[in-house]
C-alpha cells in the first residue's frame, strides 16, 4: 500500500503543460501538452505528426531531423534536439525546415549556426502590418 501512494505523488510531480507550435507557411500554429522533461526532437516528432493528422498544407514531410524547432522570444538560434522543451521557460515556438546548405553542411559533420530565415520571415511580416501615415 506504501508503495503505491509513493508512485502515485511520483507520478503527479511530473509537470506538463500546453506549447503551441507555428509552422513556416501555414495557417497557424497546432496546440499540444507536453512534458517539462521532453526532448526538443519528441516534440518535433510530435509536432509533424500531429500537422500531418490533421491534413495542413504544404505538406512538410516526417524526418525531424530535416526541421529546427526555434523560440522567438530566446533569440535566432535554434534549440538544440537534446534540450529539454521545459529549459527555455516559454510556450510558443516557431518551426521550420532547415535550409539545404545547412542540411549538406550537417552530412559533413560541420557545426554551423541557424540561418535565421525565420526571422526574415517574421521581420517582413511585422513590417506589412505597420503602416505609415
Amino acid at each position: 500500500m506504501l508503495l503505491y501512494k509513493q508512485k502515485k505523488n511520483q507520478a503527479a510531480k511530473v509537470n506538463r503543460f500546453l506549447i503551441s507550435v507555428t509552422f513556416l507557411g501555414s495557417a497557424g500554429p497546432i496546440r499540444f501538452v507536453v512534458k517539462e522533461e521532453e526532448l526538443v526532437a519528441a516534440v518535433i516528432d510530435t509536432a509533424l505528426k500531429s500537422y500531418a493528422r490533421e491534413g495542413r498544407l504544404p505538406i512538410l514531410g516526417s524526418d525531424l531531423n530535416n526541421f529546427m524547432l526555434y523560440c522567438p522570444i530566446a533569440g535566432i538560434e535554434a534549440l538544440s534536439p537534446w534540450e529539454t522543451i521545459g529549459s527555455m521557460g516559454v510556450r510558443n515556438f516557431v518551426l521550420c525546415k532547415k535550409p539545404e546548405a545547412e542540411k549538406a553542411n550537417e552530412s559533413e559533420k560541420l557545426p554551423r549556426k541557424g540561418s535565421g530565415s525565420w526571422k526574415s520571415w517574421f521581420n517582413k511580416s511585422l513590417n506589412s502590418k505597420i503602416s505609415s501615415h
